[in-house]
């Protein structure tokens, strides 16, 4: 019973969309007689849209600057002393510690 009545409703769902779409609804649209309110959503909306370059270029130029950052990087030349552990800062003295 459940099973006929899903394809009965399919079938009416079907032949309602059918007759809906037929070339009588199919025309061109005219801007022609457009009021003002129209023209100001539109505008509104491609500026809108416009505005999202904004930070996709941000997004795509760090993108960009990160990667080729990573790619061209030089290894930085280590001195043998901080290696082994014997570096000391610029600017610091051993200090003496008492037990």
């Amino acid at each position: 019973m459940a099973k006929t009545k899903k394809l009965l409703t399919l079938g009416l769902v079907a032949g309602l969309t059918i007759l809906t779409a037929t070339p009588a609804f199919a025309r061109s649209i005219s801007l022609k007689d457009a009021g003002v309110a129209l023209w100001i959503f539109i505008i509104i909306g491609a500026i809108i849209v416009l505005l999202q370059l904004i930070p996709a270029a941000l997004l795509f130029f760090s993108f960009i600057g990160t990667t080729s950052g990573m790619v061209f990087k030089r290894k930085k030349e280590v001195k043998e002393e901080a290696v082994e552990g014997k570096a000391v800062l610029p600017g610091y003295e051993p200090a003496a510690v008492k037990k």
